[in-house]
């Protein structure tokens, strides 16, 4: 069974300017998920999907770089014709879709879901973030009864989703359109690794997080 980790990059990105580039713990921001990738067992190649052969200074020498068209740089374009293209061009029975926007994902974590889907269990998996507190959603609480509210620790977590990765079989992209198929596997991820760097704010605070740590150090 053949698994591939793809990382779609670009380098115009629009919230963050260089965002992927940026300097993060003694690398650029993408060079830590390749990084990540790289050591897990039982994936057999990570991609980095960027339209700029430039982009092959900011990651591991280890990491293949696959260009991908540049209509797909666009603003407007969404993920899922990105995911559509590299899964036309790269075959595999198993794909990782992951994002250097949560560089300091585990080797553990990754490895600890990939397995679920290897040995059959689940279909996909994906990283989240375990939140057990009071959650409302459209003028509705979530995951409490307002006539009989619980103790905090007794809630119903609500589960994020990360940012770090989602990896599936091939058929539940092809046949189902989804990046999470109907068994998955949620890998739980907490503190540092849940960290997800969208805007400067994030930025900042990942690098006083990495030093905090003695991440590069």
């Amino acid at each position: 069974m053949k698994t591939v980790a793809f990382v779609p990059i670009k380098l115009n990105s629009q919230r963050l300017p260089h965002k992927n580039i940026l300097p993060i713990a003694g690398h650029p921001l993408c060079w830590h998920l390749c990084n990540t990738l790289n050591q897990v067992k039982g994936i057999d190649e990570v991609y980095v999907y960027c339209s700029d052969p430039a982009v092959k200074q900011y990651i591991p020498e280890e990491t293949k770089f696959l260009q991908r068209p540049e209509r797909l740089d666009g603003d407007l374009v969404k993920g899922f014709e990105i995911y559509s293209e590299f899964i036309r061009t790269v075959d595999a029975d198993v794909y990782i879709l992951a994002h250097t926007t949560s560089p300091f994902i585990k080797v553990s974590s990754v490895q600890t879901a990939l397995e679920h889907i290897l040995s059959g269990e689940n279909d996909s998996a994906f990283s989240a973030e375990r939140i057990q507190t009071f959650a409302w959603y459209k003028g509705s609480p979530v995951n409490y009864d307002l006539n009989d509210v619980p103790r905090t620790q007794d809630l119903e977590p609500v589960w994020v989703e990360t940012s770090a990765f989602f990896m599936f079989r091939k058929e539940i992209f092809t046949v189902h359109n989804r990046r999470i198929g109907y068994h998955p596997y949620i890998q739980e991820v907490s503190g540092i690794e849940a960290v997800d760097i969208d805007e400067k704010k994030d930025y900042d605070m990942a690098c006083m997080l990495a030093k905090a740590e003695g991440i590069g150090e």
